[in-house]
Protein backbone atom coordinates (compact mmCIF):
# COMPACT_ATOMS: atom_id res chain seq x y z
CA UNK A 1 0.00 0.00 0.00
CA UNK A 2 1.63 3.15 -0.97
CA UNK A 3 1.33 6.21 1.01
CA UNK A 4 0.60 9.57 -0.75
CA UNK A 5 2.96 11.85 -1.70
CA UNK A 6 2.28 14.51 0.75
CA UNK A 7 1.66 12.87 3.57
CA UNK A 8 0.32 15.00 6.34
CA UNK A 9 2.47 14.75 10.02
CA UNK A 10 0.05 13.12 12.56
CA UNK A 11 0.79 13.62 16.10
CA UNK A 12 -0.19 12.19 19.61
CA UNK A 13 -0.03 8.83 20.89
CA UNK A 14 -1.00 5.03 20.77
CA UNK A 15 -2.79 3.00 23.67
CA UNK A 16 -1.26 -0.18 25.35
CA UNK A 17 -1.12 -2.87 22.33
CA UNK A 18 -3.16 -4.96 25.18
CA UNK A 19 -6.19 -2.22 24.79
CA UNK A 20 -6.27 -3.22 21.19
CA UNK A 21 -8.44 -6.58 21.56
CA UNK A 22 -11.59 -5.57 19.80
CA UNK A 23 -13.06 -3.78 16.94
CA UNK A 24 -14.85 -1.12 19.03
CA UNK A 25 -15.62 -3.72 21.88
CA UNK A 26 -17.64 -2.10 24.94
CA UNK A 27 -15.95 -0.47 27.51
CA UNK A 28 -12.71 -1.12 25.45
CA UNK A 29 -12.49 2.19 24.68
CA UNK A 30 -12.14 3.43 20.47
CA UNK A 31 -10.32 1.59 18.75
CA UNK A 32 -11.39 3.43 15.39
CA UNK A 33 -12.69 6.74 14.89
CA UNK A 34 -14.74 7.36 11.59
CA UNK A 35 -14.05 10.77 10.60
CA UNK A 36 -17.17 10.94 8.03
CA UNK A 37 -20.43 12.41 8.41
CA UNK A 38 -22.20 9.92 6.11
CA UNK A 39 -24.30 7.66 7.31
CA UNK A 40 -24.05 4.98 5.00
CA UNK A 41 -20.16 4.90 5.60
CA UNK A 42 -20.81 4.06 9.81
CA UNK A 43 -23.23 1.74 7.98
CA UNK A 44 -20.60 -0.49 5.92
CA UNK A 45 -18.24 -0.77 9.01
CA UNK A 46 -20.54 -2.16 11.12
CA UNK A 47 -21.48 -4.60 8.57
CA UNK A 48 -18.10 -5.67 8.08
CA UNK A 49 -17.58 -6.20 12.14
CA UNK A 50 -16.16 -2.46 13.19
CA UNK A 51 -18.16 -0.62 15.58
CA UNK A 52 -16.17 2.70 15.01
CA UNK A 53 -16.25 6.34 17.24
CA UNK A 54 -17.75 9.41 15.15
CA UNK A 55 -15.21 11.93 15.00
CA UNK A 56 -16.99 14.71 13.58
CA UNK A 57 -16.70 18.26 12.61
CA UNK A 58 -17.01 20.88 15.02
CA UNK A 59 -19.68 23.72 14.20
CA UNK A 60 -17.20 26.44 13.24
CA UNK A 61 -15.15 23.74 10.99
CA UNK A 62 -15.44 24.90 7.41
CA UNK A 63 -14.63 21.08 6.12
CA UNK A 64 -16.00 21.87 2.59
CA UNK A 65 -13.72 24.75 1.91
CA UNK A 66 -11.02 21.36 1.88
CA UNK A 67 -12.82 20.09 -1.75
CA UNK A 68 -12.65 23.40 -3.56
CA UNK A 69 -11.05 22.09 -7.00
CA UNK A 70 -7.52 23.37 -8.53
CA UNK A 71 -7.41 24.29 -12.12
CA UNK A 72 -6.60 21.54 -14.39
CA UNK A 73 -6.46 19.13 -11.30
CA UNK A 74 -6.84 15.21 -12.61
CA UNK A 75 -10.53 13.66 -10.78
CA UNK A 76 -7.79 11.08 -8.85
CA UNK A 77 -5.25 13.77 -7.52
CA UNK A 78 -8.00 15.49 -6.01
CA UNK A 79 -9.98 12.97 -4.60
CA UNK A 80 -6.60 11.56 -2.99
CA UNK A 81 -5.31 15.53 -1.85
CA UNK A 82 -9.08 16.09 -0.09
CA UNK A 83 -9.09 13.17 1.57
CA UNK A 84 -5.50 13.75 3.12
CA UNK A 85 -6.73 17.29 4.01
CA UNK A 86 -9.61 15.64 5.95
CA UNK A 87 -7.48 13.44 7.61
CA UNK A 88 -5.09 16.22 8.59
CA UNK A 89 -8.23 18.37 9.86
CA UNK A 90 -9.47 14.85 11.65
CA UNK A 91 -6.25 14.44 13.57
CA UNK A 92 -5.74 17.58 14.67
CA UNK A 93 -9.68 17.71 15.89
CA UNK A 94 -8.66 14.52 17.74
CA UNK A 95 -5.67 16.53 19.68
CA UNK A 96 -7.65 18.94 20.14
CA UNK A 97 -10.47 17.13 22.33
CA UNK A 98 -7.94 15.05 23.90
CA UNK A 99 -9.74 12.16 23.20
CA UNK A 100 -7.99 9.18 23.84
CA UNK A 101 -5.78 8.04 20.87
CA UNK A 102 -6.42 5.80 18.05
CA UNK A 103 -6.38 5.38 14.52
CA UNK A 104 -8.60 7.59 12.34
CA UNK A 105 -10.49 6.61 9.20
CA UNK A 106 -11.61 8.57 6.26
CA UNK A 107 -13.03 9.02 2.46
CA UNK A 108 -13.96 10.85 -0.15
CA UNK A 109 -15.77 10.19 -3.23
CA UNK A 110 -16.56 12.52 -6.53
CA UNK A 111 -18.20 11.30 -9.71
CA UNK A 112 -16.12 12.28 -12.70
CA UNK A 113 -17.28 12.46 -16.52
CA UNK A 114 -14.10 12.13 -18.96
CA UNK A 115 -11.76 14.61 -16.43
CA UNK A 116 -14.89 16.82 -15.14
CA UNK A 117 -14.57 16.50 -11.61
CA UNK A 118 -18.73 16.74 -10.27
CA UNK A 119 -19.20 16.94 -6.59
CA UNK A 120 -21.79 17.32 -4.59
CA UNK A 121 -24.36 19.89 -6.48
CA UNK A 122 -25.12 22.94 -4.38
CA UNK A 123 -29.07 23.32 -5.22
CA UNK A 124 -31.22 21.28 -7.56
CA UNK A 125 -30.47 23.35 -10.52
CA UNK A 126 -27.66 22.15 -10.45
CA UNK A 127 -28.31 18.64 -9.71
CA UNK A 128 -30.60 18.26 -12.67
CA UNK A 129 -27.58 19.90 -14.75
CA UNK A 130 -25.74 16.94 -13.64
CA UNK A 131 -28.19 14.65 -14.05
CA UNK A 132 -28.87 15.45 -17.48
CA UNK A 133 -24.91 15.10 -18.27
CA UNK A 134 -24.85 11.71 -16.96
CA UNK A 135 -28.20 10.24 -18.15
CA UNK A 136 -26.43 7.85 -21.03
CA UNK A 137 -23.06 7.94 -20.55
CA UNK A 138 -20.78 6.56 -18.60
CA UNK A 139 -19.27 8.02 -16.12
CA UNK A 140 -16.32 6.98 -13.04
CA UNK A 141 -16.70 6.97 -9.46
CA UNK A 142 -13.72 7.41 -7.61
CA UNK A 143 -13.27 7.00 -3.64
CA UNK A 144 -10.31 7.46 -1.59
CA UNK A 145 -9.90 6.30 1.56
CA UNK A 146 -6.93 6.69 4.00
CA UNK A 147 -5.89 5.76 7.73
CA UNK A 148 -4.07 7.97 10.14
CA UNK A 149 -2.44 6.62 13.16
CA UNK A 150 -1.36 9.15 15.97
CA UNK A 151 2.46 8.73 17.03
CA UNK A 152 3.84 6.62 19.86
CA UNK A 153 5.08 9.38 21.44
CA UNK A 154 4.80 12.82 22.16
CA UNK A 155 6.27 14.97 19.33
CA UNK A 156 6.85 12.41 17.45
CA UNK A 157 5.67 11.52 14.02
CA UNK A 158 2.65 9.18 12.89
CA UNK A 159 1.73 7.60 10.02
CA UNK A 160 -1.14 7.75 7.15
CA UNK A 161 -2.12 4.53 4.27
CA UNK A 162 -4.22 5.46 1.62
CA UNK A 163 -5.67 3.76 -0.94
CA UNK A 164 -7.92 4.45 -3.85
CA UNK A 165 -10.94 2.83 -5.39
CA UNK A 166 -12.41 3.48 -9.17
CA UNK A 167 -15.19 2.09 -10.55
CA UNK A 168 -17.57 2.81 -14.06
CA UNK A 169 -21.06 3.63 -14.07
CA UNK A 170 -23.40 3.77 -17.11
CA UNK A 171 -26.75 5.01 -17.05
CA UNK A 172 -29.60 4.97 -18.98
CA UNK A 173 -31.12 7.54 -20.98
CA UNK A 174 -33.09 9.97 -18.73
CA UNK A 175 -36.18 11.92 -19.52
CA UNK A 176 -36.32 15.59 -18.01
CA UNK A 177 -39.28 14.34 -16.14
CA UNK A 178 -37.68 11.68 -14.75
CA UNK A 179 -34.79 13.97 -13.32
CA UNK A 180 -37.17 16.40 -12.13
CA UNK A 181 -38.76 13.53 -10.25
CA UNK A 182 -35.80 12.52 -8.37
CA UNK A 183 -34.44 15.67 -7.76
CA UNK A 184 -37.63 16.47 -6.35
CA UNK A 185 -37.46 13.58 -3.94
CA UNK A 186 -33.91 15.90 -2.35
CA UNK A 187 -32.12 12.46 -2.69
CA UNK A 188 -29.54 14.06 -4.89
CA UNK A 189 -28.20 16.72 -2.61
CA UNK A 190 -25.53 16.20 -0.72
CA UNK A 191 -24.10 13.31 -2.97
CA UNK A 192 -21.64 13.42 -5.48
CA UNK A 193 -22.78 13.39 -8.90
CA UNK A 194 -26.44 14.44 -7.70
CA UNK A 195 -27.12 10.60 -6.98
CA UNK A 196 -27.11 7.89 -4.87
CA UNK A 197 -26.91 4.46 -5.87
CA UNK A 198 -28.35 2.92 -2.87
CA UNK A 199 -31.44 4.22 -3.83
CA UNK A 200 -33.89 5.56 -6.83
CA UNK A 201 -31.03 6.13 -8.94
CA UNK A 202 -29.88 2.38 -8.56
CA UNK A 203 -33.11 1.90 -11.33
CA UNK A 204 -31.11 3.58 -13.99
CA UNK A 205 -27.97 1.82 -14.02
CA UNK A 206 -27.43 -0.03 -17.13
CA UNK A 207 -24.05 -1.46 -16.47
CA UNK A 208 -21.40 -0.91 -13.29
CA UNK A 209 -17.78 -2.24 -12.58
CA UNK A 210 -15.62 -2.27 -9.89
CA UNK A 211 -16.70 -1.72 -6.27
CA UNK A 212 -20.19 -1.09 -5.41
CA UNK A 213 -19.48 -0.26 -1.87
CA UNK A 214 -17.00 2.09 -3.07
CA UNK A 215 -19.25 3.62 -5.16
CA UNK A 216 -21.44 4.23 -2.16
CA UNK A 217 -18.94 5.76 -0.42
CA UNK A 218 -15.88 2.96 1.33
CA UNK A 219 -14.38 0.41 -0.89
CA UNK A 220 -14.66 -2.77 1.18
CA UNK A 221 -11.35 -4.21 -0.59
CA UNK A 222 -9.17 -0.82 -0.17
CA UNK A 223 -10.42 -0.24 3.65
CA UNK A 224 -9.67 -4.08 4.82
CA UNK A 225 -6.37 -3.38 3.06
CA UNK A 226 -5.74 -0.08 4.63
CA UNK A 227 -6.84 -0.98 7.89
CA UNK A 228 -4.80 -4.37 8.34
CA UNK A 229 -1.61 -2.35 7.25
CA UNK A 230 -2.21 -0.35 10.63
CA UNK A 231 -2.39 -3.52 12.24
CA UNK A 232 -6.73 -3.91 12.44
CA UNK A 233 -7.06 -6.84 10.09
CA UNK A 234 -11.04 -7.11 9.08
CA UNK A 235 -10.81 -10.82 8.32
Amino acid sequence: MKQGPHAPKLRGSLPPEGARSALGRPGAGPLLYLASQSPRRKQLLEQWGVLPELLLPDADEDVESLEVVRGGEAPATYVQRVTRLKLQASMERLQRRGLPPAPVLCADTTVALGRRIMGKPADAAEARAMLRDLAGKTHRVLTAVAVGVPARRAGGEGRMVQALSVSTVTFAPLTRAEIDRYVAGGEPMGKAGAYALQGQAALWVRRMTGSHSGIVGLPAFETAQVLREVGLPLY
